[in-house]
């Protein structure tokens, strides 16, 4: 200790933990107030609690019925936390994460299905607790990647090497054996890309999409000079943008901190050549692996018993989307804690319906005509953005999405201007 002392240990150490401490009140003082901050961390606190003890009562209790009802108190208080937040993008994100994402795939746990459960060990039915804290309550999938089969009498063998190729990755598109897709909503999603690849582009795009953020956010200091449509139309795009950088962010924190690589969320939304494009294989695709079967497949199920396949599917996808429905107007409660108006139930009905209508139209024409992309592409964003305008965005506008989003943006742009202040270096 005397060498440490002469060597200035405690007068350093003060120094530099009064230069931690400083940085954190400000942070604090200058990113969002203080009590709200305190309020996130008790929040989240409470989310680790209450997903512990589901996984202590997945470890303990079969599924079925009595789990269902020894979580069913965790899904309440689910419901009732992100009333304790105030800020838009904390009580925003917080909400979607757990009101809606955990609750719906802690229902599923509770039937022993669902991405909580283990297809590798079904003595257990759970999947390691690090992995069950992730998965519930973020919007993540574990990668897949196609298995190759590596056993000793498919590498004696060359024939059942090749078959088993054949099966696990699709064919070249030259190849003669190749077989198109019957849906050419389908051309992209045939295709395994390797997912280095795709991490590579991905990469790419979100940061182009972190600069159109930047250039957004910037646009917004002459909004007084623009006509209130383009607003909103920048309000669509940043919307979109927002979601995906923050759900790539918590995907590579993911990856840091548990080794795990995960889907991406979106699949250039932009590029859809339909509502069944859009909805079912571009759009938030996580929240679609969720929906389709925990309301999607019961309800196509007991349709089918009542009324008969042929029209099972169409009840399925608008009881789908009326579900969506419910769900949005919640987090739209969240947000501004106002009333519901129930526009977003009919933005969601109206594009169930005309979704059901396009799966009709596509299985009485089968592949005798299908639009070219350079046409339905347009059609359809425009179709999905001008639906928004109409019935998506006021209640939005109306929860606040003018003012909070650029209060809080501004108050983190003043935080990295006074890092100076703090930091001395």
């Amino acid at each position: 200790m005397p060498p440490l002392l002469n060597a200035g240990f405690d007068k350093k150490g003060r120094e530099e933990y009064a230069v931690v401490s400083a940085f954190v009140r400000r942070f604090c003082s200058s990113l969002l107030a203080e009590d709200e901050l305190k309020r996130l961390f008790k929040v989240w606190a409470s989310v680790f609690v209450a997903l512990s003890y589901c996984y202590i009562v997945g470890k303990l209790i079969t599924p079925k019925f009595t789990r269902l009802v020894a979580i069913l108190p965790i899904i309440a208080l689910f419901l009732a936390l992100p009333l304790n937040l105030t800020s838009f993008h904390f009580c925003g994100l917080t909400a979607f994460f757990i009101s809606w994402l955990a609750n719906f795939k802690l229902l599923l746990f509770a039937l022993g299905k669902g991405p909580l459960c283990s297809n590798n060990n079904p003595s257990n039915n759970i999947i390691s607790f690090p992995n069950f804290l992730a998965l519930s309550c973020l919007p993540i999938k574990i990668q897949e990647y196609p298995l190759q089969n590596n056993s000793p009498k498919s590498q004696i063998n060359p024939k059942s090497n090749k078959k088993s190729k054949n099966k696990s990755y699709p064919l070249h598109k030259n190849s003669p054996k190749s077989e198109k897709p019957k849906n050419p909503d389908q051309n992209q999603h045939n295709n395994n890309d390797s997912y280095p690849f795709s991490r590579q582009k991905y990469g790419w795009i979100h940061i182009i999409k972190g600069v159109s953020f930047a250039l957004i956010l910037k646009i917004y200091d002459y909004s007084e000079h623009i006509h209130p449509k383009i607003i909103w139309l920048i309000y669509c795009f940043q919307m979109y943008v927002t979601l995906e950088l923050v759900l790539a962010l918590l995907a590579e924190l993911v990856k840091l901190f548990l080794g795990l690589e995960l889907e991406p969320q979106f699949d250039e939304p932009l590029l859809s050549t339909s509502l069944q494009d859009f909805w079912s294989r571009r759009w938030n695709i996580m929240v679609t692996k969720i929906l389709r079967p925990m309301v999607y497949l019961p309800t196509l199920e007991f349709a089918t018993r009542v009324i008969g396949r042929k029209w099972a599917p169409l009840t399925a996808i608008m009881t789908t989307f009326l579900v969506s429905a419910i769900m949005h107007e919640l987090l739209f409660y969240y947000l501004g804690r106002v009333a519901p108006t129930f526009e977003v139930t009919w933005y969601f009905l109206l594009h169930g319906f005309c979704l059901s209508v396009e799966v009709v139209v596509k299985k009485s024409i089968g592949r005798k005509w299908w639009v070219p992309g350079w046409v339905s592409r347009p059609v359809t964003v425009a179709f999905v953005v001008g639906t928004g305008f109409w019935f998506f965005l006021p209640p939005l506008v109306r929860a606040g999405m003018e003012t909070k989003p650029f209060q809080e943006y501004a108050a983190v742009a003043k935080f990295v201007r006074n890092l100076k202040g703090v930091i001395p270096f």
